[in-house]
């Protein structure tokens, strides 16, 4: 009875393409679309033109006066795929939302049997597969699809999701779905941001293969290894502060082990500079403190989760002072017992190092204020374009 009453139904499915310098594909993108209509799925397209220097707003002008489902959104300066993603999704009116690149990597015709399962009541997202089609692929680089494999493993470690293809373009969504969830990212680390906060709110996701025409440098691809540095910063910004304790002691374990290398290195710098130990050996341990806080943010938690920034910084600086002393104490006292420096130090340093780890998990980045904090977030990028 539910099969009968899908097709019955009528849906509307809003097609987001940002476009950037794609005059040469974009006209032919916007018909592939447009044939995919059909009399249980309206469409709305917004192309989002990002500042193109080439004529792919006047094409895309064009194209909403020749055709009433095509909008144009124009931005002004330059601000990459992300943004362009946002301000489409902005103005989307469709039950479901779907991303269409403009170079035509991606065949249209996928999105009808991606739309399926959302239509069936079945998921709230469906994500494209270029790893699971049977159909033809173009062949192109070896290190891209094994960085994409990388990112994607990381990315299912840390989300406990099992896709084969995180990067890919074809995500589509319920309206609803969408609703409470703030892009941030503006350029291609959209794909690991908003795969990480549709796993962190559980949402029903389904992947399906999708085909793919991939196009080399010369035909006018963008992404560039630097994005895949950006991807591997997202995957673990977004995602670790909700991990679980453990993972998140882990990548903290990284985040320790760089703020001492850094005291080791500030330290030597300066005692080789003929300054004096009392004022070397707490300098380090400043500068060290203030990468270690630094980098917590960056991966591990969240910046001002619970406290303002001030407030946040002197927590912080309270539970490092607080540390501080009871790393001395256990020293002092494994030493005052006969054990060896070396072996009183390591004592101490294992010991003060979950003791941070746990300072700035319930402390410093309480989790409880986790909703406060997206939903400060969440105004402040409903503000920008």
């Amino acid at each position: 009875m539910r099969e009968a009453n899908v097709q019955e139904e009528t849906y509307k499915l809003s097609v987001v393409i940002p476009c950037y310098n794609e005059m040469a594909t974009l006209e032919r993108c916007v018909a592939s679309v447009l044939s995919i209509a059909s009399g249980n799925l309206t469409l709305e397209i917004i192309i989002v033109d990002d500042c193109s220097t080439d004529n792919s707003l006047s094409i895309a002008n064009a194209l909403a006066a020749r055709y009433s489902l095509v909008r144009v959104l124009q931005h002004k300066k330059n601000m990459g795929k992300g943004a362009a993603i946002r301000s489409g999704i902005s103005e989307a009116s469709g039950d479901f939302v779907a991303i269409q690149d403009a170079d035509l990597e991606y065949d249209p015709n996928d999105l009808l049997r991606l739309v399926e399962p959302l239509a069936t009541g079945k998921a709230d997202v469906v994500i494209g597969s270029r790893f699971l089609s049977p159909g033809a692929h173009r062949v192109l680089y070896f290190w891209h699809s094994m960085g994409n494999k990388f990112l994607t493993l990381l990315s299912n470690m840390l989300t406990d999701l099992n896709l084969t293809d995180m990067e890919c373009c074809y995500k589509v969504f319920r309206r609803e779905a969408l609703s409470e969830i703030v892009i941030e990212e503006n350029r291609f680390g959209f794909e690991p941001e908003i795969v990480a906060k549709i796993a962190t709110k559980r949402l029903r996701i389904y992947e399906m293969s999708v085909s793919y025409d991939g196009r080399t440098y010369a035909e006018g691809k963008k992404i560039t290894w630097k994005d895949g540095l950006r991807a591997l910063y997202c995957i673990l910004h977004y995602n670790l502060p909700h991990c679980p304790p453990y993972i998140q002691f882990v990548a903290y374990l990284f985040v320790g082990g760089a703020a001492a290398i850094v005291n080791l290195l500030v330290f030597l710098f300066l005692y080789s500079s003929d300054v004096p130990l009392n004022i070397a050996t707490p300098t380090a341990f400043i500068v060290a403190a203030a990468v270690n806080y630094v980098l917590s943010v960056l991966f591990v938690f969240r910046h001002k989760a619970k406290w303002g920034n001030v407030l946040e910084i002197i927590i912080y600086l309270v539970v490092v002072s607080a540390i501080g002393v009871i790393d001395f104490m256990i020293t002092n006292l494994f030493v005052e017992i006969g054990s060896p420096p070396a072996i009183a130090k390591v004592t101490s340093i294992a010991t003060i190092l979950v003791l941070n780890f746990l300072g700035r998990r319930y402390l410093v980045f309480p989790l409880a204020a986790r909703r406060d904090w997206r939903e400060r977030q969440q105004q402040e990028w409903k503000k920008k374009p």
